[in-house]
């Protein structure tokens, strides 16, 4: 079984993937932490250096080797790899897409408490800057993410729910 957690940045799609990773018995995959190890360097470095586009041909590249993968596992994608080079059909196609749908104004608040230098579409914004590109990115991105086959929204996603609801 192959699950792919999709939603904006700050949504808890690590921290969800980990839990239903280990209540699942699956290996859990960060596909950011794939990439930085694929290419020797941050995501932040290679949005800086290569810039975007070079990130989302390596991004999809990289899920797509997951993809065709044999292997059963609980990833967490970045929060636009369902909106590029039909990565959320791959997924659709090969594995159970959740949707982690929480408001925008929980999602400012919790990226507000990080590093938002190691977020590049974030870094070096305001507060108030903030809230205005997640409403900006939401509003290009949820076309793309209510194509999950499964959506869970609120504040607090119980992974117990996500479990019953996938496994049934």
């Amino acid at each position: 079984m192959k699950i792919f957690l999709i939603g904006m940045p700050g949504s808890g799609k690590t921290t969800t993937g980990k839990l239903l990773a280990e209540k699942l018995k699956l290996p859990f995959v960060d596909l950011d932490v794939e990439i930085e190890k694929s290419e020797g360097q941050p995501i932040n470095k290679i949005f800086e250096t290569k810039k975007e586009d070079y990130f989302r041909q390596v991004e999809s590249l990289t899920l797509k080797k997951f993809c065709s993968s044999a292997e059963s596992f609980v990833m967490s994608t970045g929060g636009g790899a369902p909106c590029f080079h039909d990565n959320l059909a791959e997924m659709n196609g090969t594995g159970k897409t959740i949707f982690l749908d929480i408001p925008s104004r929980e999602i400012a608040g919790r990226l507000a408490k990080t590093n938002l230098n190691e977020r590049p579409l974030f870094a070096k914004l305001s507060l108030e800057q903030l809230k205005d590109k997640i409403e900006f990115l939401r509003s290009q991105r949820i076309g793309f993410y209510k194509m999950a086959k499964y959506i869970f929204a609120g504040n607090d996603i119980d992974v117990e729910s996500i479990i019953s609801k996938i496994t049934d």
